[in-house]
């Protein structure tokens, strides 16, 4: 069944292509590209390519379907779509550096106008965040991009850590949940030399890491020590933008009323 399926998708997707796309032309007797033409440009035999599209030969290797996305220049998400077809499971998480976000994005943050809200990287860098977020966490837009690392933050800054309730356990969960997001999202190589400069610089990060911990973060609770509003009880929320495995929207929703218009006053002052 699942081969059949797979067939149907490839079948589909290759006459769906527009020759002109690839520097083909020329009259057509049918749709799309050729088979041939698949098989060349992925670099496979075209023997085993119609196989494919007609659900024989067994289950394609990782290697071969990324040829085949690569040869028909599909999306990430149709190349997913069809690691799932054919070998029932995603393809391997591949890391690539995120700058920012869609305005789409930031508008939508934008709005939120009580909650402090976060957009971050599987690497922990933040690359969007809204007005609120400024006045109760951090005020990001004064560094500069690169230096806006939320891990970085907890186990160097001073002003960071005096707004934790319980830094011990903050600091162990985060690092729990950052080596589980860069794993997921295949960023291990990425991360190192930010572990090695924790390590360097707090014997507290070098103990906490050392000890293999794992935690997904999804949705707590959390109470930060702000210098102006006091202790606050934060619910926060965390969220796969579009699905992807490397960028986290966080969301912070104060839990008194008179907390929230008051970080509504704070964020319209700034």
């Amino acid at each position: 069944m699942a081969a059949t399926t797979l067939a149907s998708f490839l079948r589909d997707r290759r006459v769906r292509l527009d020759p002109a796309t690839f520097g083909l032309s020329g009259r057509r007797r049918t749709p799309g590209l050729r088979r041939e033409e698949v098989a060349q440009r992925a670099n496979i035999s075209p023997t085993w390519y119609t196989w494919l599209e007609q659900g024989r030969g067994g289950a394609p290797s990782a290697d071969v379907l990324n040829r085949i996305a690569r040869a028909m220049l599909m999306t990430e998400a149709e190349r997913e779509h069809m690691f799932m077809l054919g070998l029932g499971r995603p393809p391997e998480a591949k890391y690539t550096t995120i700058d920012g976000v869609s305005p789409r994005l930031q508008r939508f943050i934008d709005r939120l106008d009580t909650c402090p809200a976060i957009v971050k990287t599987a690497t922990w860098e933040v690359v969007a965040w809204n007005r609120a977020a400024t006045v109760v966490l951090s005020d990001y837009g004064r560094l500069p991009p690169g230096q806006r690392n939320m891990l970085r933050f907890l186990f160097t800054s001073p002003d960071v850590r005096a707004k934790q309730h319980d830094w011990e356990t903050i600091a162990r969960f985060s690092v729990a949940a950052f080596r589980a997001d860069a794993a997921r999202a295949g960023a291990v190589s990425q991360v190192q030399d930010l572990v090695e400069e924790l390590s360097e610089v707090s014997a507290e990060f070098r103990r906490i890491w050392s000890e293999n911990q794992i935690s997904v973060p999804g949705e707590g609770a959390k109470r930060l020590l702000h210098p102006v509003l006091g202790a606050i009880d934060l619910e926060y929320s965390a969220f796969a933008v579009d699905g992807r495995v490397d960028l986290n929207l966080m969301v912070y929703t104060p839990v008194d009323p008179e907390v929230a218009e008051q970080i509504r006053k704070l964020a319209g002052d700034e």
